[in-house]
């Protein structure tokens, strides 16, 4: 049997980390500006990440939700107390995509209704309600073509009110990111944000608010939604949340009320899983990593704002997006293969940088001084 081929892949093998550094089977080191796609939140090999896993699996790794499992009652408690939703109540799930699919359902279970307002750039994942949400037609099979799905223009507050005046009564949610990660490194401005929570409350919709990729300490604050001072109704998280054990979650106001059999999941919230997540919240309290976070990214994009062949420099924290012009479209892989550093991409020519949220100055000065040099070289 070989492998299904869905994945353009990169001809190095990496067998070990270490913070924010990695090392592929030649033993050729490398800095890690992207995380995995934002997965990497404490960095690699995290020493009290490991350990935790460790302990756990020697006592018990798995069982089902059909028995109490105190963990995901301390990761809900300790979720709630350091993203400031206390109040709020957590279902845990496995993945990104698995977390927006359940966080759409929970709302139109609650109001009745059908219709999803999405944006455009969105990406929400690849299962068949977040696909049929996610503004890219070519992973959007025919079986997940809908027509309760409504794209709007990511930003546009003034059509997001127009559309709720004349279908307001028929929206079950609005599902936006914080900032679009696959879309380009977009931010929502915070007067968008805070029309969406207007509209939601006026016509009894809920306002989702996908922290998948934005989520979890990347941007300085908890969630990047939080920047603008509103509350969403459900929060849906996973990458860093488990920095790369599979675990991702719902967050969901004390205003939505659940029932037996309402949602539910085989993995989802297990004992490895909690113990990783748990680790995870513990390394960003007691390192202060949301602040590391904050300055380490101001630093980049105040440095990267310098450079006078990029185009923009988008973002926030240690979610950034550098657009290039298309004459620049290589730098990507010469920063891979000529300097050692991986970052990511976004269609057509940005550059995306989500590193692990301890990354420090000298690794983030790595970077800049190999993308000076590349840049220089363009000048020649």
């Amino acid at each position: 049997m070989e492998l299904f081929d869905v994945y353009p892949i990169n001809d190095i093998e990496i067998v070990k980390g270490q913070g924010s550094l990695i090392w592929d089977n030649n033993g050729e080191q490398y800095v890690d500006m992207y995380g995995g796609h934002a997965v990497i939140s404490i960095g690699h090999s995290n020493t009290h990440y490991v350990q935790s896993i460790s302990n756990q699996l020697n006592k018990i790794g798995f069982y089902s939700n059909s028995i109490k499992i105190p963990l995901q009652v301390q990761l809900a408690q300790k979720l709630g107390q350091i993203s400031g939703r206390e109040d709020y109540q957590l279902f845990l799930c496995n993945s990104g995509a698995e977390a927006n699919e359940n966080a759409l359902k929970l709302a139109s279970f609650a109001n009745g209704r059908k219709i999803i307002v999405s944006f455009t750039k969105a990406f929400h994942g690849r299962t068949s309600l977040a696909v049929a949400a996610t503004d890219n037609p070519k992973i959007i099979a025919p079986v997940n073509q809908t027509n309760n799905v409504v794209f709007l223009p990511f930003g546009d507050a003034v059509a997001l009110e127009n559309y709720f005046a004349q279908n307001g009564k028929q929206v079950s949610s609005v599902i936006v990111e914080g900032i679009q990660g696959v879309g380009g490194i977009h931010v929502a401005s915070d007067t968008f944000l805070q029309s969406i929570r207007n509209m939601c409350d006026a016509y009894g919709a809920y306002f989702i608010a996908d922290s998948v990729q934005c989520g979890y300490g990347r941007t300085g604050k908890f969630y990047a939604h939080d920047y603008a001072g509103v509350d969403a109704d459900i929060y849906t998280m996973a990458k860093g949340m488990g920095n790369g054990f599979p675990v991702a979650g719902i967050s969901i106001s004390p205003k939505l009320k659940p029932w037996h059999g309402m949602l539910g999941t085989t993995f989802g919230g297990n004992h490895l899983a909690c113990a990783a997540a748990l680790a995870v919240l513990e390394e960003i309290e007691n390192h202060h990593l949301m602040q590391n976070a904050s300055t380490i990214g101001n630093y980049l994009i105040s440095e990267l704002k310098k450079f006078p062949q990029v185009i923009e420099v988008r973002g926030r924290g240690l979610m950034i997006g550098i657009a290039l012009p298309p004459e620049l479209a290589h730098i990507k892989n010469d920063l891979l293969f000529k300097h050692h550093i991986f970052t990511g991409e976004a269609k057509p020519n940005v550059i995306r940088l989500l590193p692990a949220l301890n990354l420090t100055q000298a690794h983030a000065d790595t970077f800049l001084t190999a993308f000076s040099t590349l840049l220089n070289q363009t000048l020649k």
